[in-house]
């Protein structure tokens, strides 16, 4: 069985791991983390694996996962690739980054590693929410054709969707996944913090949330955003537009200057049927 080595053990790192564990697709060996409490911490929650101090200390794998934040992949690679130097020929390298292409790990490829990127499109809140949600995620994996080849398999069968994107989209396809989860939840933040302000009684805020959130999601879903739009921008209330815009501006510059752009970007999606014209 592929022998899996993990560095970076954060909600993804554990998720991936549990899965690749509990669906026999890996025999998950040594776990390192920058807090030794946190490589034991995953191992319990794994289930498998030896937590393990320091990089050198770690035994040699098939597969090793970088799963640490985007700022740190390029640290990462490099000191792996000198901590543990040619024993790392042949073995495929991946991290999870949205954003960085698998170019990031060249120390690694220098040494004669495979290297890629997976990123699974998921709100990963925690691992244990991560491994229950899971099935069905899609994952965008680019880099080389052996590591592609193992993870599209191994992702495949803990119940990913695979496809490829090429390494100069990387950027544009992870900030469409900001767009779509991260700004959502700050949208959310902002429509509380209005409405705590125009006194909506703290009681309703989750039914309010609840009942917009969940009926937009479903129309997006089953007739896809243009035909979901609605509002004074997808009405063409010009008027309705320019004076609440003002409204939130002087509650909140940022926000009225995100108010004005959106109502923009949604008139243009109901005329066109897109944002970008």
């Amino acid at each position: 069985m592929t022998k899996f080595n993990v560095i970076g053990c954060g909600r993804v790192g554990q998720t991936l791991a549990a899965l690749l564990h509990q669906q026999a697709q890996a025999q998950v060996q040594d776990l390192y983390s920058r807090s030794f409490s946190s490589a034991e911490q995953a191992a319990k929650f794994v289930g498998a694996g030896q937590p393990v101090a320091e990089l050198a200390h770690m035994r040699n794998a098939d597969v090793w996962l970088l799963s640490v934040p985007d700022a740190q992949v390029g640290a990462a690679a490099q000191a792996l690739a000198d901590a543990q130097g040619a024993k790392l020929a042949g073995a495929i390298v991946f991290h999870n980054s949205g954003f960085l292409s698998a170019a990031v790990l060249q120390p690694l490829q220098a040494l004669g590693c495979h290297v890629a990127s997976a990123h699974p499109v998921l709100n990963f809140a925690s691992p244990d929410t991560g491994v229950r949600q899971f099935a069905g995620t899609p994952c965008g994996l680019e880099g080389d054709a052996p590591a592609l080849a193992w993870l599209h398999s191994a992702l495949s069968a803990i119940g990913g969707r695979c496809f490829e994107i090429a390494s100069a989209d990387k950027p544009l396809y992870h900030a469409a996944a900001v767009f779509s989860s991260n700004f959502t939840v700050v949208l959310q933040g902002v429509a509380q913090d209005a409405w705590h302000s125009a006194g909506v009684p703290p009681e309703l805020m989750r039914p309010l949330t609840e009942a917009l959130l969940k009926s937009t999601v479903d129309n997006v879903l089953a007739m896809g955003p243009a035909q979901s739009l609605t509002g004074p921008a997808a009405r063409g209330d010009t008027a309705v537009v320019q004076a609440q815009g003002e409204v939130v501006k002087q509650w909140n510059a940022p926000a009225g200057e995100l108010y004005k752009t959106l109502s923009e970007l949604a008139a243009q999606l109901k005329k066109h049927g897109k944002t970008r014209i």
